[in-house]
Order: structure tokens, then C-alpha cells, then sequence
């Protein structure tokens, strides 16, 4: 629904994708953790937005 929020989570989601990648060339698993848990939580963030969308769509 709101555009603002869908460019916070795909920003979220790239910003976990480097994360995730930074953890694999150091070796660091805590990187790769918290990278994967950004890229969750955008996912989280987007199908709430497409389930707002849903619902706008049968109101109107």
C-alpha cells in the first residue's frame, strides 16, 4: 500500500543480502545471522504490505 514503506523493506532486504555476503567472505557467522534475520523481517514487511493491499482491493 504505501510505497514508502515497500522501499524500507526492499532497503532492508539489500541491506541484508550485503550483510549475509560480508559474513561469508570474513568467515563470520554472526554477520550471516543478522544479514538472514534482515532479509526475513523485509519479507515480513512486504507480505504485510500485500496483505494491506488485499484488503483495500475488496473494500473498493
Amino acid at each position: 500500500m504505501s510505497i514508502e514503506d515497500r522501499a524500507k523493506a526492499t532497503a532492508k532486504n539489500i541491506e541484508g543480502k550485503a550483510q549475509e555476503a560480508v559474513g561469508e567472505v570474513t568467515g563470520d557467522p554472526k554477520d550471516k545471522a543478522e544479514g538472514k534475520a534482515k532479509q526475513a523481517e523485509a519479507q515480513a514487511q512486504h507480505a504485510v504490505e500485500d496483505a494491506k493491499d488485499q484488503v483495500k482491493k475488496a473494500v473498493d
